[in-house]
């Protein structure tokens, strides 16, 4: 779901795969029910239920890990990344879908400007490709998982070398970002102070 640049990881937990048996015994008692009869659509009730279910759960997720990613960071980083082209490949599409990449990125954007927060979205190009350590180009297939530079020698996951990336990529620094935040709030506090 998640790696940032310190390395620590959030799986995503897979909801959809998890419900797929219920889901597809459902679905079959469905197309058994004759059309247009009662049973047909309190069956079609039943299914549409556990979709609900499962979209539930992971709005839910998605909710508490950008509440807790804007609670944490000040600053937040991702990759402007495509979704639609990415779920053109059959192979990924289910697990990307899954995830609720798209919804994340949403809430934690809406809930950072509301506590006065930065977003921002970095170009993806190369992220996983160049090492982060001398930023030359280690071209690798998607089925490896482990960046090794043989130009500086650095060994990462690819994952936490493409996080490194994309945090360097960002165009706010921590000192302005501070700086900007602390003017921020002495704005706002000027402006509460004549309503109080």
């Amino acid at each position: 779901m998640i790696t940032m640049s310190n390395g620590t990881q959030i799986e995503p937990p897979e909801f959809l795969r998890a419900s797929e048996k219920r889901l597809s015994r459902e679905q079959i008692h469905l197309s058994k029910k004759k059309l247009r009869s009662k049973n047909r659509d309190n069956q079609r009730i039943i299914v549409a239920k556990v979709h609900r279910r499962i979209r539930n759960q992971r709005k839910d997720f998605n909710q508490k890990l950008s509440t807790n990613l804007v609670k944490k960071y000040d600053h937040i980083v991702f990759e402007d990344l495509q979704v639609q082209n990415m779920v053109q490949n059959h192979h990924l599409a289910k697990s990307i879908l899954d995830a609720g990449w798209s919804q994340l990125i949403n809430l934690t954007k809406s809930k950072a400007e509301y506590a006065g927060k930065i977003v921002e979205f970095v170009n993806p190009r190369n992220t996983s490709q160049n090492c982060s350590g001398c930023g030359k180009s280690v071209s690798k297939d998607l089925k490896v998982r482990v960046h090794s530079c043989p130009f500086c020698g650095l060994v990462l996951d690819r994952d936490h070398n493409a996080a490194i990336n994309i945090e360097n990529r960002s165009t706010v620094g921590t000192t302005g970002f501070q700086a900007c935040l602390s003017n921020l709030n002495r704005e706002a506090m000027k402006q509460e102070a004549p309503q109080i």
